[in-house]
């Protein structure tokens, strides 16, 4: 079986148990929160939209354009809607694509043999790459990755057709290489790098030219065509990335400081060295990935303030290794007698008829292997001299690169996909990303199989060396994948991914596993979780938010209002924390505080935010309860005025069904009955089984003399909902207002049942008993209101005019005066009690007062 196979099969293996996965972390953003995906989204969104949704050139946009990817994303929704396990099933299968795609690239450059399947064994099982394949919007790493291989899989076939087959033969792979390269790109921006890696190859392995011969090159200007070449590449590089620059906006994307914290940092000497020390950082989880991380950000990893600091040894250990692997493989070389192995191998004739060794370092007759790599246009035999600073490629020749050769594209392949990562030509939004390593590793694991090829032909074969060497490269796999296996566990939900991460960042985790709590109803634990991340990190905005949230759902106001207060002081612009300081304030009465409040959010621009879409549905709802504030205390052209101004404000995923049925209203208390029909029908025509349309749209039918088609709507309203209490209480007054009692007693009687400790439902049913002439039921409902709200003037007043009505005089009394406590201006009540004195001395029940 091929090991391109094999290795691919592995990879898909290794993750089966993904495929059951729910959406974790990033995934909830750029899949079931991204308009883009829906189907009434027009497909020319993914286009002009960042990775997110939000519009590519709006200020706050991650300016991560990857088309191609969303347009995947699209698709798995089409196909399936939101099962994640669609969605797993596609990363799954990219992995053992680009996992077979990387082992046809080790065995090109390795030849066959145990040593392009290590490659491939060790780039399938790399737990690094968990965070890629087990979260979704890893598949973006792996898109690219797999288009880099194809691209540079068809540039290494254009340089082996070269002068065997005409131009328009090797430019068809050339024009492949550089579309497939755009494609990569379209996935995620590193993909453009393959084109620096294909000059790489160019120069390094297909011409095999030292450091020396490449600066010769450069400045003497020999060998035209392949300075022709490189320069195709570089330019198409160039077109490629100002062309997304442009589309862009031309404007580079704005990260908070949380995310990168070192690119905030005033001291250059701060961001210097902790910039030069993250790329360590990163190769340390390629070569011992034990502690990993969905997240790195905030103060995961301190910033390095002066040289004293440990770790720039760390720093000088790394860059000191990466020059001398440099050297290794770009120093001028003695030169080969023809005939010697020329990749650190034991030599053999070209041919395989002598010789004893093999040109994989095995211990088998040299004819057989190297019959096993002939006919491979792609490993080009070199002449033994040298002219014009370049080495003259022959296509008729079966030896592999060497092993220099090898090394300088196994570097390239790690360092060049990975320099925008490093904030070296822009800040970048994070300080170390796993997923960011999933193109880089395939260098890394070229460079281990290549290191341990080197070390097996060298060791003495009579000893075990060789038999140790091959079991603790098999260790070395087997390790990788049980590590990738239980990694996987942890991305199997966001509650064990948020766990596994405490150790890393816990003021992320900790924040992120409250909202995971908080949604299972265990708020205790949520509330801990909240304050357990503000203890790490206080100044955290989102979590003094998301503590505040759960506060108020719990009946503490005061204390949400506490920090929400702190919320808005850390981050100005958080647009939810002034929603919802406005919506405490109004229910507390304090309604020029809320009115202030509301007013003040509306006016936040949403430039520079991180999430634009999320800030427009929060000022729309802002501007919603102004409007509501206002038309509940009876001004209602300005509410009128406001909603108009939430329409325009409100972003495409907002549900505006509330806000057309509230517009609705306010025409109707302005009796324009045209205009509060036309917002009702918008309402149900936004949300065909909202419910308060239906039951507004019944009343307006209703006033206007509409009455079976008014009723069609209540009834539609209740079966809807029939749990519904409010819908039985509409219903009810409709049929009393249409002398309907007996009807309208039913359905007050259902409604103050099903909501028991509703004071609206329970006091208009123990009022429309009253009207249908049912005392003792109305006696019995307002008794109830009353008892929900003991110090509401108004229940009172009405429990003491149903007893008065019943004959029970002291007890209408005593409901009375306490009713005249609370308002004693209330001319109802006293004209009530006067009556009620009146009979009650006729009775002898009370003495006649002066």
């Amino acid at each position: 079986m091929d090991c391109e196979l094999v290795c691919g099969v592995v990879a898909v293996l290794l993750y089966v148990n993904t495929l059951g996965a729910d959406f974790c972390y990033d995934d909830s953003r750029a899949i079931k929160t991204n308009q883009d995906l829906l189907p009434e989204t027009p497909w020319a969104n993914i286009f002009y939209d960042d990775f997110w949704g939000t519009l590519l050139t709006h200020s706050g946009s991650h300016k991560s354009y990857r088309p191609l990817c969303t347009l995947s994303f699209r698709l798995n929704h089409a196909l399936g809607g939101l099962d994640p396990r669609g969605y797993h099933l596609v990363n799954v299968a990219f992995h053992g694509a680009v996992t077979g795609l990387f082992t046809l690239l080790a065995r090109l450059l390795l030849g066959r043999g145990p040593w392009s399947l290590l490659a491939g064994l060790l780039f399938a099982s790399h737990p690094v790459h968990t965070e890629a394949v087990a979260g979704v919007v890893g598949r973006a790493d792996m898109g690219a990755a797999l288009f880099f291989l194809l691209s540079l899989l068809c540039y290494v076939r254009h340089c082996g057709l070269r002068g065997r087959e005409g131009p328009r033969g090797h430019g068809v792979w050339l024009l492949g290489s550089l579309g497939l390269a755009a494609c990569s790109m379209l996935w995620k921006e590193q993909g453009v790098t393959v084109l620096a890696v294909s000059a790489l190859y160019e120069l390094c392995v297909f011409h095999r030219l030292t450091l020396r011969q490449v600066v010769t090159l450069l400045y003497k200007r020999k060998n035209i065509h392949l300075l022709l070449n490189v320069f195709l590449l570089a330019a198409w590089g160039a077109v490629l990335l100002v062309c997304r620059l442009y589309w862009m906006g031309n404007k580079p994307p704005n990260f908070s400081n949380s995310d990168n914290p070192a690119a905030d940092s005033p001291s250059l000497l701060t961001r210097t060295l902790t910039f030069f020390y993250l790329p360590s950082v990163n190769v340390w989880l390629l070569l011992c990935p034990d502690t990993l991380s969905f997240d790195w950000s905030m103060d995961a990893l301190p910033l390095i303030g002066g040289v004293a600091d440990w770790r720039n040894l760390q720093t000088l250990a790394f860059y000191s290794g990466l020059l001398a692997l440099a050297w290794f493989g770009l120093r001028t070389r003695p030169q080969r007698v023809k005939g010697k192995e020329t990749n650190g191998k034991a030599h053999c004739a070209s041919n395989g008829r002598n010789g004893h060794g093999n040109s994989n370092g095995h211990g088998y007759p040299c004819g057989d292997q190297v019959q096993a790599n002939h006919q491979h246009p792609e490993a080009p035999h070199v002449s033994s001299s040298a002219q014009n600073g370049t080495r003259t490629p022959h296509h008729t020749g079966t030896l592999l690169p060497t092993t220099e050769n090898v090394v300088v594209l196994s570097l390239g392949l790690m360092a060049v996909p990975f320099l925008p990562a490093t904030n070296l030509f822009f800040y970048v939004g994070f300080v170390v990303a796993e997923r960011v390593l999933y193109i880089p590793s395939m260098g890394f694991c070229l460079l281990v199989a290549v290191g341990v090829r080197s070390l097996y032909v060298r060791v003495p074969p009579r000893r075990g060396y060789r038999t140790v060497l091959l079991g603790c490269s098999a260790a070395l796999v087997l390790m990788f994948g049980v590590r990738t296996v239980l990694r996987n566990r942890d991305w199997r939900n966001e509650e064990m991914l948020y766990k596994s991460g405490i150790y890393v960042n816990p003021a992320k985790a900790w924040g992120n596993l409250g909202n995971v709590l908080k949604n299972q109803g265990k708020m205790e634990e949520a509330e801990q979780a909240y304050r357990n991340a503000l203890y790490y990190r206080r100044n955290m905005a989102d979590m003094l938010y998301n503590l505040g949230l759960l506060l108020q759902e719990n009946s503490k106001p005061s204390e949400a209002l506490h920090y929400y207060k702190l919320a808005i002081g850390s981050r100005p612009t958080l647009a939810s924390a002034y929603l919802n300081t406005g919506i405490v304030q109004m229910n507390q009465g304090r309604l020029d505080e809320a009115k202030r409040t509301f007013l003040t959010c509306a006016d936040i621009p949403d430039e520079n935010l991180k999430d634009p879409h999320a800030h427009k549905s929060s000022v729309t709802s802002c501007l919603y309860n102004l409007g509501k504030l206002l038309h509940e205390t009876g001004h209602q052209e300005e509410a009128l005025s406001v909603y108009k101004e939430a329409v325009q404000k409100m972003p495409r995923q907002f549900a505006p069904q509330s806000l057309y049925n509230m517009m609705g209203e306010a025409y109707m208390r302005l009796n324009k009955l045209e205009e509060a029909g036309h917002w009702y029908r918008e309402s149900l025509r936004a949300k065909p089984d909202h419910i308060p349309a239906h039951l507004t749209y019944g009343k307006l039918l209703a006033l206007k003399g509409q009455k079976a088609e008014a009723e069609k709507y209540f009834l539609k309203a209740i079966q809807l909902d029939p749990t519904k209490g409010n819908c039985y209480m509409h219903y009810g007054q409709f049929l009393l207002e249409e002398s309907r009692p007996l009807e309208a007693a039913d359905m007050a009687e259902r409604a103050a049942q099903l909501d028991s400790g509703e004071f609206d439902v329970v006091f208009s049913a123990a009022h429309m008993f009253r009207q249908a002439s049912l005392n003792q039921a109305a006696e019995k409902y307002y008794g109830r209101a009353a008892s929900l709200r003991p110090n509401y003037p108004a229940a009172l007043m009405n429990l003491g005019a149903i007893l008065h009505l019943n004959g029970k005089l002291q007890e209408a009394e005593a409901n009375y005066l306490r009713a005249l406590q609370l308002k004693p201006d209330d001319t109802i009540t006293q004209s009530n009690l006067r009556k009620l004195w009146n009979i009650m001395e006729k009775q002898g029940l009370r003495t006649a007062g002066p």
